[in-house]
């Protein structure tokens, strides 16, 4: 009995070779309230993604055009 190669454990040898005829079932079409509810569950997500985008861009900018000038009570002189 000789084997191609060295393998520690013969049933992962045959692993390879081994295919099987059970297919499993077909799956069931999703019903249009599925379809529906992915859809806006997806264009929730994206909505969120764009909007936290939008009031996030003005944090990220850097300079004094950001926004309007502010000066502290320490710049008065107080």
């Amino acid at each position: 009995m000789s084997r191609p190669e060295a393998v520690p454990f013969a049933f992962t040898a045959e692993t390879d070779r081994f295919r099987s005829n059970v297919t499993p079932p077909p799956r069931p079409r999703p019903t249009p309230s599925q379809i529906a509810g992915r859809t806006l569950i997806g264009l929730t997500v994206v909505a969120g993604l764009v909007g936290s985008l939008l009031f996030g861009m003005p944090a990220l900018q850097s300079g004094p055009a950001a926004g309007s000038p502010q000066q502290s009570e320490a710049a008065d002189g107080r």
